[in-house]
């Protein structure tokens, strides 16, 4: 069985990136090669283009983050953080499935403001503990807008800013729904992007929703069962064809972790096609599993212990990650969302 620990490391305090860069394409990039364990360190972000060659694949997730972050007050003024996950039906009427900080200092049937006040909220609680949002009115995406805030990670130990209403927000992002952004491609830039397509790199993107699991510590249930948290997700025929003509004759390089998820739950090993055009995943990558539907991934630098770093792992090879992680603390590289990038080709 997996042991997780193995998987732990010392992150200082100070290189977890609370903001980022001052311009998209100037995080740092850590080259790893796979093949020879060769591993080195770019200056700058934009210098990727140099290791694409004409006819590559990039693969992007152009799902946008939603302001599903929503602070609330009680009728004594109590403010409450809440973050929206997913729309239910529950005795007929709309329901939000919700996290929120505190909940027990709040009682069912308690009614929360916005900072509307035609929209409010009634608390609710079902058998498995999970907490319901009864809304006033029904909930868009526009409701939203007026209502939430961009929900950073938590991580980040801080509320959002005006800054982070765009910089966490991808220049793919056009299908709202995901309470975190795919934050490999928050690196990208448009004139990093025009640059890849003169080069003849052919760029195509495929939408998985990303959930607030993407947060949540690796349980032993999930190890054991090789089942994470469920996420949506969809294919355009356009990216299948161009995929599945590319197999085998092109490299094909996915743009963060949730692509390369989207990529895998599609992917048929015993036909070497992508299948799936959309579904539900819920699948946990470790190492040990044969990894064929991509030839590279961009990435982040991930938290100890979590999915996310073991799924790099299962790609790349564990000795090989957890040495460029070493590499990249001993080179003071920033982590997480904000921080900078690997390419593992």
């Amino acid at each position: 069985m997996l042991n997780i620990s193995e998987y732990n490391f010392h992150l200082p305090e100070e290189l977890i990136a609370r903001y980022p860069a001052e311009r998209r394409d100037e995080s740092r990039l850590m080259i790893v090669n796979r093949e020879s364990g060769a591993i080195h360190i770019e200056s700058a972000f934009r210098n990727i283009e140099n290791f694409f060659v004409s006819g590559d694949i990039l693969v992007f997730n152009q799902t946008r983050v939603s302001k599903r972050r929503v602070y609330l007050k009680n009728q004594a003024g109590r403010e409450s953080e809440c973050i929206f996950l997913e729309k239910n039906l529950r005795e007929g009427k709309e329901a939000w499935k919700c996290l929120i900080k505190n909940v027990r200092k709040l009682k069912p049937k308690e009614k929360l403001f916005s900072n509307k006040e035609e929209i409010y909220f009634i608390l609710n609680r079902n058998e498995a503990g999970d907490i319901f949002l009864f809304p006033s009115v029904s909930i868009t995406e526009d409701v939203f807008e007026s209502i939430g805030t961009i929900p950073i990670p938590p991580y980040l130990k801080r509320k959002a800013e005006e800054e982070d209403n765009t910089r966490y927000q991808t220049i793919f992002a056009k299908s709202p729904g995901s309470v975190a952004a795919p934050t490999a491609g928050l690196h990208f830039t448009e004139d990093l992007k025009s640059s890849l397509q003169k080069k003849g790199v052919i760029l195509t993107d495929v939408e998985l929703c990303i959930g607030y699991g993407t947060f949540s510590p690796v349980t032993e249930k999930q190890i054991l069962e090789k089942k994470l948290h469920e996420e949506e997700f969809r294919i355009p025929e356009k990216t299948l064809n161009i995929l599945n003509a590319a197999k085998g004759k092109q490299r094909i390089i996915s743009l963060g972790t949730t692509t390369f998820r989207t990529l895998e739950s599609s992917y048929d090993a015993n036909t070497s096609r992508y299948t799936k055009q959309e579904g539900i995943t819920n699948l946990f990558v470790q190492p040990g599993d044969r990894v064929e539907s991509i030839d590279g991934l961009i990435t982040n630098f991930h938290l100890p212990e979590s999915s996310l770093l073991l799924l790099v792992s299962a790609f790349a090879g564990k000795e090989l990650i957890l040495e460029a992680y070493r590499k990249a603390i001993e080179n003071k590289m920033r982590f997480y969302s904000y921080g900078d990038a690997m390419l593992l080709i």
